[in-house]
C-alpha cells in the first residue's frame, strides 16, 4: 500500500470512530506503531488536528480544527450528503440555497460512478414540495454541471422545456444561479439572441458544458435575486387573481408580498393581486390568510374556489363530494 493510500485509509478510519487504540489502528493499516506516528504527523501538516493520548485507553482521536480539511465519505454518506444538499438548493431551508449548490458541485464532479449512479436512483424519494410550490430538483447532475459551468466561466448547451409546454436548444455563456421563492433560476447570456435570459434550472435538460471559457458580462443589475424577481414579474401569468381581503394591508402583505402585490382598501381591508400559473396554489396562499374574504376573478379562480369550499364543507359534514 502507498503512503498516500494508506494516508486516506487512515483518515476515513479517524473519521468513522471517536478514538483508536494505537496498536490496533497500526494493526488494521498493516504497519508499525512508528509508521503510523509518521503518517498521523503529515496528517497534522495538512491540517487534520489528531490529538495522542497516552497510557492505559490512549490512543488517536481526531478532533474540531481551525478551519475544515477535505473529508473521506463512504458511498452511503456521500449520498446521504448529496441528497441533503439537494434539498437545501431546492427551497424551503434557512440556509443558501447558493452555498447549497456550489458545495453539492464540488462533492458531485468527483464521485465515483457507482455513486453517482447511486444518486441518480433516488431521484425520485423528495421530501414534499412546501406548500405545494416548491420546484423540486430531480437531476442533481444537471444542476451540478449548470453551477460548475458558472463557476468555472464555460460556455453551456442545454435543451429547454418552455412555461408553454415548448422545447428549444439554447447556447449561453452562463453568470450566475439564484435562488428566488424556492425556485432556482440560471442568469445566463444568450448567444442565439445576444441578450440576457432567465432559466428556470428544473426546466433544463441535458446541459452541456463546450469547454470555451468566455469573458464575464457585467448583469444587468447588481442585485440578481431583485433582477430574476422582476423578470418573473413581467411574464404574463395565466391566471392574473384578484380578491379583497378583510385583513390589514401590513399583515397581509407579511404573509404573501414575494408571490403578489397588496393594496390597501382601507385600515381594516386591501386588495391583493396573485399572478399565478397554479389555481391550486392561489387557493392555499389565500386561504391561509386566515380572514373573509371575496374572490372577483378571473372566472376560472371563483369556480376553483367554490369547488374547494364545496369539497371541504362535505368533507366536514360526511357528505359526499
Amino acid at each position: 500500500m502507498s503512503t498516500g493510500t494508506r494516508a486516506l485509509e487512515l483518515l476515513g478510519l479517524l473519521q468513522g470512530r471517536r478514538r483508536w487504540p494505537g496498536g490496533e489502528l497500526a494493526r488494521r493499516l498493516g504497519v508499525s506503531r512508528r509508521t503510523l506516528r509518521r503518517d498521523v504527523d503529515g496528517l497534522r501538516a495538512l491540517g487534520y488536528p489528531i490529538t495522542t493520548t497516552r497510557g492505559t485507553g490512549g490512543g488517536y482521536q481526531l478532533g474540531p480544527g481551525a478551519s475544515l480539511p477535505p473529508l473521506v465519505l463512504g458511498e452511503d454518506e456521500a449520498a446521504a450528503v448529496v441528497m441533503g444538499l439537494k434539498e437545501i438548493a431546492s427551497g424551503g431551508h434557512p440556509l443558501s440555497a447558493q452555498a447549497a449548490i456550489g458545495a453539492m458541485a464540488k462533492i458531485v464532479q468527483v464521485l465515483p460512478v457507482r455513486i453517482r449512479r447511486r444518486v441518480d436512483s433516488l431521484r425520485t424519494i423528495t421530501t414534499p414540495a412546501a406548500a405545494g410550490h416548491r420546484a423540486g430538483i430531480t437531476d442533481v447532475a444537471a444542476l451540478t454541471t449548470v453551477a460548475l459551468a458558472c463557476r468555472d466561466g464555460e460556455a453551456l448547451r442545454f435543451t429547454y422545456r418552455g412555461r408553454d409546454g415548448a422545447v428549444s436548444d439554447r447556447a449561453v455563456h452562463p453568470h450566475r444561479t439564484v435562488g428566488v421563492d424556492n425556485r432556482l433560476y440560471l442568469v445566463a447570456w444568450d448567444l442565439d439572441r445576444a441578450d440576457w435570459r432567465v432559466f428556470r434550472i428544473d426546466r433544463i435538460d441535458c446541459p452541456e458544458r463546450s469547454g470555451r471559457t468566455f469573458a464575464p458580462r457585467p448583469l444587468p443589475e447588481p442585485d440578481p435575486v431583485e433582477y430574476v424577481r422582476g423578470r418573473i414579474r413581467s411574464i404574463p401569468a395565466r391566471y392574473p387573481i384578484r380578491a379583497t381581503v378583510q385583513a390589514p394591508a401590513e399583515r397581509v402583505r407579511r404573509e404573501i408580498a414575494q408571490y403578489g402585490t397588496v393594496e390597501p382598501v382601507d385600515d381594516t381591508s386591501c386588495e391583493v393581486r396573485i399572478p399565478a400559473d397554479s389555481l391550486d396554489w392561489a387557493a392555499f396562499c389565500l386561504m391561509a390568510l386566515q380572514a373573509p374574504l371575496v374572490v372577483h376573478g378571473p372566472p376560472e379562480a371563483v369556480d376553483h374556489m367554490r369547488s374547494w369550499g364545496r369539497r371541504l364543507i362535505a368533507g366536514t359534514e360526511g357528505g359526499t363530494p
